[in-house]
């Protein structure tokens, strides 16, 4: 002990006592660096004060320097039992095998299963090979969840090998099938997928494993590539399989399908198929029917079909009422078409310029002429921005059907006035009036206007004004169309035809003998009537 300046007496010990680890208490209450016993406390200035040794400076310990190693997660090394080889490594497979605390399967798939579909692929990767390693079995909800991940992810490689391994392990299931077909499908283009889809079809177990939702996702591949052969493959192939039948998606994808490749009677008859399986067509579906009804000439499914659209409590837009008047026109059903035509007002619907067309021609097929053109009127003054070439079309016809070819004429003007395109079709009808009102002269003016407007006469033309003019008598006319026309066999004939019945036969030869120093071939009739005239003469 010696006595310091101030009063204050210092321990000169040569060192400090020793004090064991086990014994240090209350590290947090000591300064930093030093350790006390239950006999010291401390004081400021680095002392500490012992009870039997009194004041005194602990040495500060230097701290051990350590070497600080990054944090990771505890690993196992894979047993050699269940190592993979590396050929079958995954392309975008994790990094680290974990060590699994957890054996529960069903937990851990569980988990696997929320990672892919959260698309957490590194992470999911990584617990399906732990648990590859450490012997567990994922299930087959768990891999389809990885195998989905892979494809929305865009790595067909890695869902081809995930594929492959569930084949082995037979976790396979319909929804493997369907995912692993969508993204052949989307990357190889659906010829892939059919050569895969019939080597699934050829394999016993993977046979069973198909569900409707697999042949579904092969007739939808078809249906965008407009495969309509294939696509009625695969829904040969389903009726074949007793276990299976369709769903409504499949009619509707078949439908679909069928109508947009203007296969008509295939998807009426996927339609009726259905109805016998008791299943309830959509609307998209009725309104495709009926549309294809119209086509195919089946009126009475389409009147069917467009009733039990209205008992379903669906209301038909205006091309779903167009195509039932439509179909109903044609039949020559004109008074069940008005009526479609009041239910359309009466829905609030305005008719446009396909509605009338379809009225105009149940009329006009009806036999009902002129209430054809008074309902064209009728059009023209309540509705005239309607009016198009086919309508001034139908309303010509029903003039010809009359042989009213002063008012085709008027129909005519009309349509040069409005500015509308005049085709060689509206020329034929009015000529065809003319001739039918036995009106010669007036055809052949109608003929000459439509050459000075450089409209090009076709054979029917050519054929009526020939027959108005024979039967005319303007024989001249008659060889001078004969001069200007390209050598067709049925505008000989038919000027050999009416020259021998109204007993121009020496003129009829003239034309018999030109059609055939040119090459052309009588037919039949002209035969006959050449043998008779020269028997006759003999």
């Amino acid at each position: 002990m010696v006595m310091a300046r101030g009063g204050v007496c210092v321990c000169r010990a040569a060192a400090p006592p020793c004090v064991p680890e086990s014994v240090v208490t209350r590290k947090e209450e000591a300064l930093p660096g030093t350790r006390c016993t239950d006999d010291e406390r401390p004081v400021a200035g680095g002392f500490v004060y012992h009870k039997s040794h009194g004041l005194r400076r602990r040495p500060v310990k230097p701290p051990a320097a350590v070497e600080k190693e990054p944090v990771r997660a505890r690993s196992v090394r894979p047993a050699p039992v269940v190592s993979e080889p590396a050929a079958d490594n995954f392309e975008h497979e994790g990094s680290r095998l974990h060590f699994l605390e957890e054996r529960d399967e069903e937990m851990l798939s569980t988990r696997l299963m929320r990672l892919g579909q959260s698309n957490k692929v590194r992470s999911a990767l990584e617990l399906f090979d732990s648990m590859r390693a450490s012997g567990l079995q994922p299930t087959a909800h768990a891999c389809n969840s990885l195998l989905a991940s892979f494809v929305r992810r865009g790595y067909p490689a890695d869902a081809m090998k995930m594929f492959e391994f569930m084949k082995e392990k037979r976790l396979a299931t319909g929804h493997t099938y369907t995912l692993m077909l969508k993204a052949v499908a989307r990357t190889n283009g659906y010829i892939s997928a059919l050569q895969m889809f019939s080597e699934i079809e050829e394999g016993k177990e993977s046979r069973e494993a198909l569900d409707v939702i697999v042949y579904n996702t092969m007739i939808s591949a078809c249906g965008r590539a407009k495969d309509w052969r294939q696509a009625e493959k695969l829904w040969r192939r389903l009726a074949e399989n007793d276990s299976l039948t369709g769903t409504l998606m499949t009619y509707d994808l078949l439908v679909s399908t069928f109508v947009q490749c203007g296969q008509s009677e295939l998807a009426v008859a996927a339609y009726e198929e259905m109805l016998r399986n008791g299943l309830d067509p959509s609307e998209d579906i009725m309104k495709a029917i009926v549309a294809s009804c119209t086509r195919e000439g089946r009126w009475e499914l389409a009147l069917a079909t467009f009733r039990r659209m209205l008992s379903a409590g669906m209301k038909p837009n205006i091309i779903a009422f167009n195509s039932i008047i439509n179909s109903l026109g044609k039949a020559g059903e004109d008074e069940l078409a008005f009526r479609m035509y009041h239910l359309l007002t009466s829905s609030g619907l305005e008719p446009d310029q396909y509605t009338w067309s379809a009225l105009l021609s149940a009329l006009h097929r009806s036999g009902r002429c002129w209430d054809a053109l008074d309902l064209f009127h009728g059009v023209k003054s309540k509705h005239p921005s309607v009016l198009n070439s086919h309508l001034y079309n139908i309303a010509l016809m029903s003039c010809e059907r009359l042989g009213q070819w002063e008012h085709a004429l008027q129909l005519l003007w009309m349509m040069e006035k409005h500015g509308l395109q005049i085709s060689a079709v509206s020329y034929n009808h009015v000529i065809r009036a003319c001739e039918v009102a036995c009106e010669p002269k007036v055809a052949l003016k109608v003929y000459q206007r439509m050459t000075s407007e450089r409209c090009s006469p076709d054979t029917f033309t050519h054929l009526s004004v020939i027959r108005a003019c024979i039967w005319g008598s303007l024989w001249d006319k008659v060889e001078d169309i004969l001069e200007e026309v390209e050598p067709d066999s049925s505008i000989y004939n038919t000027v050999i035809h009416g020259l021998c019945l109204r007993g121009k036969t020496i003129l009829a030869r003239k034309v018999y003998k030109k059609m055939q120093s040119i090459g052309l071939t009588p037919d039949g009739k002209t035969r006959s009537f050449m043998l008779q005239h020269i028997t006759s003469a003999e």
